[in-house]
């Protein structure tokens, strides 16, 4: 099937990448943050509390998506001016979200959560009782009970009239304060966020369609010119004339989210707030410290993982005692990565456990552990992540349970969403081609970069690259009767000379930038064939 896929030009290459957007949006289009469920009663409340001179907290969440709401929140506090305490709860310590435990902590008047607290009842009592207005701002799929909050802003609540749905926490936050702006007839000027903004769209893998594309096209932009600290040490880190989507994915947001993962969230917290290129440089020094070390632990934690995977199950449910709480989640995405299957990693710690999920295709990984929370002590997350806690004596039931629930779901539903777009000649990739892939920037989730297919190139050599000779560099030559060889670059990937010494692969092309020359860099993607 794979080898009548279409031969493409770039014309039709352009074509086919034309027709996944409708016009674009402006930011002077972004629809009325008024429109957003609770949203003006939210701003009101919180405009209220600053003329009164009330107690205001703010809970965070650890993630990249929940650091960059609190960091803007933090800054447009800052520049009101006006105090506020800004809590990001630790993984280790304290749990996820706004949480009984997080709450012995607060003495506020009003509690505000960003990327969280949806889910958080037993919070929101609390809050009740202590006679605190708790204005919960989130975007994860609500529950089929509600907390009993003072405000709920969720686009995905059934009644929310916002139009368009996924967006993430930093969004809803940013709108939130638009409105909150508008109360207080002040000047801040909204715009000067979109380059965390867009780190936290990226990062937490929003599709990049609508505004969402909007945002992070103009918060891009902004990265590139900004003179906020920490952008400035991202600028010099990158060092590239033009950052791009993948950048931020595959350099950044690894970098912001191990802090969360390993240590403290504050870490990263403190990175995008501070005040001077000194501070940031520092912060973003011990992040890099910190990602090396979750580099480390994933890689031992995916292992262990791998080893214990039962190959016949639809859903891969794994667990391990003392794995690192903090990279479970990408350990379950290297599992789907392997077996094309969803998974969840789990974390044993006495008699409980903590994981994440991560699906594929088109599972709704959180519908599947939402069927079968009755042996859960708790759940949240959206179709494609999920985070969950049950009993480890539970464990093994709920493997066989989710596994049950799994055989209703098409099988074709399972499928990797490849979008190959077809066979490109090897050839006709130049500059012209970079150029043309430039202009649909940015790149990602429901505007993933075009995926071209090779079919039964030669293998002409494969070279091992990194200190560690873990990365290959496998150069081919897609026509017998071509002089011209491409080379594949393939990341955490050791390949061998197939026997025959050919390969069918998919791959990407990207840009890659070196002494100031600009060169097609090919990506191997996922191999098909190559006889070992």
């Amino acid at each position: 099937m794979l080898s009548k896929l279409p031969h493409i030009t770039k014309q039709d290459l352009f074509e086919i990448l034309s027709s996944r957007f409708n016009k674009e949006k402006k930011l002077s289009q972004i629809p009325n943050p008024a429109l957003l469920h609770d949203g003006t009663k939210a701003a009101k409340r919180i405009a209220d509390a600053i003329g009164n001179k009330e107690k205001i907290a703010l809970v965070g969440d650890y993630d990249v998506d929940g650091v960059s709401s609190t960091a803007i929140m933090v800054e447009f506090f800052r520049q009101i001016p006006y105090p506020l305490e800004a809590i990001i709860p630790n993984r280790f310590h304290d749990g996820y979200g706004v949480n009984p435990s997080v709450l012995q902590r607060v003495d506020a008047d009003v509690i505000i959560t960003v990327d969280n607290g949806i889910a958080a009842i037993e919070a929101a009592d609390i809050c009740k009782a202590r006679a605190i207005d708790l204005i919960i701002t989130d975007h994860h799929t609500p529950g089929d009970k509600l907390p009993d909050a003072y405000a709920i802003v969720d686009p995905k609540l059934p009644n929310c009239e916002y139009p368009f749905k996924e967006i993430c926490g930093a969004e809803v936050a940013w709108l939130v304060l638009a409105l909150v702006k508008k109360e207080l007839q002040l000047t801040i000027d909204m715009r000067q966020f979109l380059d965390i903004l867009a780190i936290a769209i990226i990062a937490d893998i929003m599709p990049l369609v609508d505004i969402n594309r909007t945002l992070v096209q103009e918060g891009l932009k902004l990265l590139s010119i900004t003179n906020r600290p920490a952008s400035v040490i991202i600028r010099d880190f990158l060092n590239k004339e033009r950052i791009s989507s993948e950048d931020i994915a595959f350099m950044i947001a690894p970098r912001i989210n191990s802090a969360g993962r390993l240590e403290d969230a504050s870490i990263a917290l403190d990175f995008f707030t501070a005040k001077d290129t000194h501070t940031a440089y520092k912060q973003f020094e011990l992040l890099g410290q910190l990602n090396d070390l979750r580099k480390e632990t994933e890689a031992q934690t995916t292992k262990e993982a791998m080893a214990s995977v039962k190959e016949d199950d639809s859903i891969i449910v794994v667990a391990g005692d003392a794995w690192h709480e903090g990279v479970v989640g990408i350990a379950a995405s290297r599992l789907v990565d392997q077996f094309e299957k969803p998974a969840i990693v789990l974390s044993i710690n006495d008699t409980e456990a903590k994981g994440s999920a991560r699906s594929i295709g088109n599972v709704s990984i959180y519908e599947l552990i939402k069927e079968n929370e009755h042996l859960l002590s708790k759940f949240g997350g959206h179709k494609m992540a999920a985070g969950l806690g049950l009993e480890s004596k539970n464990i093994d039931a709920f493997r066989e349970a989710i596994n049950a629930s799994a055989k209703a779901i098409p099988q074709e539903d399972f499928l990797p969403l490849d979008n190959l777009v077809g066979i490109f000649e090897t050839d006709e990739i130049d500059y012209e081609l970079l150029e043309l892939l430039d202009r649909f920037e940015p790149y990602g989730e429901a505007n993933s970069r075009p995926t071209f297919f090779l079919d039964e190139a030669e293998v002409v050599s494969i070279k091992l690259m990194g200190a560690d000779k873990s990365h290959s560099r496998i150069e081919v030559r897609q026509y017998p009767h071509q002089r011209k060889t491409v080379e594949l670059i393939a990341f955490r990937r050791v390949f061998k000379m197939p026997q025959n010494r050919k390969i069918s692969c998919s791959y990407t092309i990207t840009k890659n930038e070196f002494n100031g020359k600009v060169t097609p860099q090919l990506l191997l993607q996922k191999v098909y064939s190559a006889s070992n």
